[in-house]
Parts: structure tokens; C-alpha cells; sequence
């Protein structure tokens, strides 16, 4: 079955839409990188496993960031 243009012209405006927003990719490419092999790994699923990874590579990026940000500000309040 061939995709009708409508679906394709969604596709690719959803695209440069998502592609326009600028990036906070600490984290998430190699969240992705690991999240695609493991999905991949467990059932060919590797762009679910991509996405997934993004995401908890970025949010543990951010945690660990905080995490930084804090100890420095304890240290840098102690004489």
C-alpha cells in the first residue's frame, strides 16, 4: 500500500517542525545510541529504544547537572 501525498506532506511538515526547535542533547545521544542497541537487541524495536534512551540520557544529564550546580554552591558558601 503506497502512503497518499496528504500523509506524506504531514510527515515531512511534523518533521522540520520537530527539527526546528532548538536542542538540549546532553545526554541524549548517548541515551539514544544505547536505548536503540538494547531495543534492538529485544525485538527490533531499536527507534522506541532510541527515543526512550534520549530520554532518560537526558534527564540524567540534567540530574547529575543539578546535582553539580548544588555541591557547588555548599562549597562555595562554606569559608
Amino acid at each position: 500500500m503506497r502512503p497518499s501525498s496528504p500523509w506524506i506532506a504531514a510527515t515531512l511538515a511534523a518533521c522540520i517542525a520537530v527539527a526546528a526547535v532548538p536542542a538540549q542533547a546532553k545526554g541524549c545521544l548517548k541515551g539514544a545510541v544505547v536505548g536503540g542497541v538494547a531495543g534492538h537487541v529485544a525485538g527490533h524495536h531499536a527507534v522506541a529504544g532510541a527515543v526512550v534512551g534520549c530520554a532518560v540520557g537526558h534527564h540524567l544529564a540534567a540530574k547529575k547537572e543539578r546535582a553539580a550546580a548544588a555541591s557547588q554552591a555548599t562549597s562555595a558558601a562554606r569559608p
